[in-house]
């Protein structure tokens, strides 16, 4: 025991010996400034909302998504505002020539005279270039190209892109520069190379959505500066990336009236309420096992809500084929939808259609108990909105919402009772 002192106490001596010269010191709380300045809008409000309000000075931002789903488009978007601001932006591309990337400004209608091209993929001459221009952005696009001489890996393996990711992490930090980086995703979906990438950098969006159809959703699952609750939601079109300012209009824009199979709810992403379809297709099987299938929600917990059915309602779903989809190519996560998707299956198996002007949002249980969901106010006056004159909710949330009008509401303890109301 004295010895392992005798060892701490000279390794403290010799460490008192070095000199404090050019070193930040600790800073209490106080010392230390903050403006509200420190963030900058990207002049995309939706980008804004899911970034928390805009990009932070010094951040390092990872982008995701499929090959084509528009992760390239969106950052050169970026670029044309950003640039116009007055801030110089470095945009390096390692998949494309410079006159490549022209072509797409073309299109996209992208002019910014403080934008630099230049196609590189060897981090030293890219730091290199950085410290001649000074810029004020850098967009990598991406990272797994980029690689460091040093080591001896490819690019692309889980050394390199570690390395490249943390040198330019420590550049945002000490130059004050904002970093976009792009990655590519696995068939899995997730950023390929190691899992530590996300862990490094500040804020982790991913575009969701299938290229061959219009919409894309970019959602936030890390952020150190803000919320990861929040989701954008745009449109593609030969111009670029369009944001949809009213998303609850355009998913239920092409719904069918006196179909069966079809019911509306209510779900919260971050702080917007968006109503969304859920559609169900339920046939009888002609294979020994019935086929299940989910799209924008998750299948046990369709398979779950399917026995809830069958145990508390008695409907015969052990030899009929299910299909459920999310319109829209959304993909829901909260309980809330649940009641809906309940509803949705019984409408598509008995065949008979839930009132067009009904919205259903509910938690579901296990014993077949409709149960209380966060925000029910705000999911009322989003259907209000949109034009719906009744929402079936649970009876937990009705005390205070006899203030708004114009719409019923009526509540629900149990699915059997909501199935009556509604067939």
């Amino acid at each position: 025991m004295d010895e392992r002192v005798e060892r701490h106490a000279s390794k403290a001596g010799s460490f008192s010996s070095i000199s404090t010269a050019g070193i930040d010191m600790p800073q209490t709380l106080d010392q230390i400034s903050f403006e509200d300045e420190d963030r900058i809008s990207t002049g995309i409000g939706e980008l804004d909302r899911v970034l928390g309000g805009g990009v932070i000075r010094g951040s390092l931002s990872l982008i995701g998504g499929d090959p084509g789903i528009g992760k390239s488009t969106l950052i050169l978007q970026i670029c044309e505002y950003l640039g116009n601001e007055g801030g110089k932006i470095l945009y390096v591309s390692g998949e494309e020539s410079p006159r490549q990337i022209k072509m797409r400004a073309n299109r996209l209608g992208v002019q910014s005279p403080n934008l630099h091209l230049v196609a590189e993929t060897q981090l030293d001459v890219i730091l290199a270039q950085i410290e001649v221009l000074s810029p004020r952005f850098l967009m990598v696009d991406s990272i797994q190209t980029v690689f460091s001489p040093d080591l001896n890996s490819v690019p692309g393996s889980i050394s390199q892109v570690r390395e490249v990711t943390s040198t330019l992490m420590g550049l945002a930090k000490k130059k004050d520069i904002s970093v976009f980086i792009v990655g590519h995703v696995t068939k899995e979906g997730a950023i390929a190379g190691p899992k530590v990438l996300e862990h490094m950098v500040d804020t982790v969006l991913y575009f969701e959505g299938d290229r061959h159809h219009n919409y894309r959703i970019l959602r936030c699952v890390k952020n150190r500066f803000g919320s990861t609750n929040e989701i954008g939601i745009f449109e593609m079109r030969n111009k670029g990336l369009v944001e949809i300012i009213n998303p609850s209009e355009h998913l239920l824009s092409e719904r069918s009236r006196g179909m069966s199979g079809s019911a509306v709810f209510c779900s919260i992403e971050g702080s917007r309420p968006i109503l969304a379809e859920i559609q169900a297709l339920i046939s009888t099987t002609v294979f020994g096992m019935p086929r299940r299938m989910s799209t924008g929600i998750d299948y046990n917990r369709v398979a779950l809500l399917m026995a809830v059915l069958e145990k508390k309602v008695g409907m015969r779903l052990h030899d009929q084929d299910a299909y459920i989809n999310v319109a829209g190519g959304i993909r829901i996560d909260e309980p809330a939808a649940d009641l809906a998707v309940v509803c949705a299956i019984a409408s598509g198996f008995r065949n008979k259609a839930i009132d067009h002007d009904f919205c259903i949002t509910g938690e579901v249980g296990l014993t077949g108990e409709v149960r209380g969901i966060s925000q029910a106010e705000k999911r009322i006056l989003e259907c209000k909105k949109l034009g719906f004159n009744t929402c079936i909710i649970p009876k937990a949330n009705l005390k205070g919402l006899d203030r708004i009008k114009d719409i019923k509401i009526i509540g629900a303890d149990t699915v059997p009772e909501v199935l009556n109301l509604i067939m």
